[in-house]
């Protein structure tokens, strides 16, 4: 199916095309956009002018309650929408120009990865377009806000497109920092992959990756079925297609909101976990007990969730153990993650008082060892 072809089923009707002058005015101002809110990764503007300003662009008819621009990569084209006000770009303008920056393809045109997004394996889509809107959002300064949606309560970077996406996004660079993303985002390298699996987990990555492309098809889905329920109404006598679509919907919403919040715990308690883990001394885990604190205010609420409480209690459960541990021995070292390991046996409580003894003596040998070492160097 060539391009004109998937447009038209895609409802956008093409109005006029975009003059040189205009295309290089809407390049020059994404460049310049780019390179002000993002100097740590070293945009050099003239050279994502040059790639933006080859872009052809169109004025369009878009269909009701979609973007107001299209990227499509198979003729290199942008399609805004005839209702657009040039003199101050939308968000999705910025966005889908990212996504023209983001192309890698091979020496035959074919695209293979788009920031995240790996074509190959069609794995990546949601978390890149959750990244990429991040990105837009940032660069046009727009600002964030509490929504609600599907009965769910949060703060996201992005209010009106990708919430949920970017809500999520911005739980996981809590962890990461937003350097990696953005970068690998950019350049469409593995970067934030292996930084995050570096923080939590390889299985944990790959999960939160489906998840988020799942997202975007039950949302995609939703879409559909809304535009689907406006074509009939009670004068129709369709009463009962429309119920089925109501009913529908319903389910979508569900499914949306329990793989949401199925996300979040993903993130929450394996990257926490993690952090944990790594607690060697006081100060680290007053830090650890501070980050668990205030990443409440990036929470998805709904009325009956309780996850965060509870991991949290648990949590705090689990840092008075370890601070015991390290006021009663210093610093932790590996040797000292034995002790952690016997104190589990205090549930049980079968022969504790020998393991302690145990440990404590062969702590001492370690320590003797070491000032033995110190004094013959």
């Amino acid at each position: 199916m060539n391009a004109n072809s998937i447009l038209k089923k895609e409802g956008i009707e093409i109005k006029a095309k975009l003059g040189t002058e205009q295309v290089s005015k809407i390049a020059q101002i994404i460049a310049q956009k780019m390179c002000e809110t993002f100097p740590e990764h070293n945009l050099n503007q003239q050279t994502l002018f040059d790639t933006l300003s080859k872009l052809t662009m169109y004025i369009a008819q878009m269909p009701p309650d979609s973007a107001v621009a299209k990227y499509f990569y198979k003729n290199n084209a942008i399609y805004l929408s005839d209702k657009m006000n040039f003199d101050n770009l939308d968000t999705l303008v910025i966005h889908e120009c990212i996504h023209a920056l983001q192309e890698i393809k091979s020496p035959r045109g074919k695209l293979l990865k788009l920031g995240l997004y790996d074509l190959s394996t069609n794995k990546g889509q949601g978390i890149n377009e959750a990244a990429v809107q991040l990105m837009a959002i940032k660069a046009s300064q727009t600002e964030a806000d509490y929504v609600k949606y599907y009965h769910m309560d949060f703060y996201t970077p992005s209010p009106l497109f990708y919430p949920i996406e970017t809500a999520l996004i911005h739980q996981i660079i809590y962890f990461t920092g937003s350097y990696p993303l953005f970068h690998s985002t950019l350049h469409s390298n593995n970067i934030f992959k292996n930084t995050f699996i570096a923080k939590c987990t390889e299985k944990t990555y790959h999960k939160i990756e489906t998840n988020f492309d799942l997202l975007i098809h039950y949302e995609e889905a939703l879409s559909l079925a809304f535009s689907e329920l406006t074509t009939y109404s009670e004068t129709d006598a369709n009463l009962n297609k429309i119920k089925k679509l109501n009913s529908k919907i319903d389910s979508i919403k569900s499914h949306i909101l329990e793989l949401t919040l199925a996300t979040q715990n993903l993130i929450l308690e394996n990257c926490f976990e993690a952090e944990f883990e790594a607690i060697r001394d006081t100060q680290s885990l007053n830090r650890f007990q501070q980050r668990l604190y205030e990443f409440n205010e990036l929470l998805i609420h709904t009325d009956s969730y309780e996850f965060y409480n509870s991991f949290y209690c648990a949590m705090m459960k689990r840092l008075e153990e370890k601070r015991e541990l390290i006021q009663q021995y210093g610093v932790l070292t590996y040797l000292n993650d034995l002790q952690t390991d016997l104190l589990n046996l205090e549930r049980d409580n079968f022969g504790l008082k020998f393991f302690h003894r145990l440990f404590d003596k062969l702590k001492l040998l370690f320590e003797e060892a070491l000032r033995d070492k110190n004094e013959s160097e």
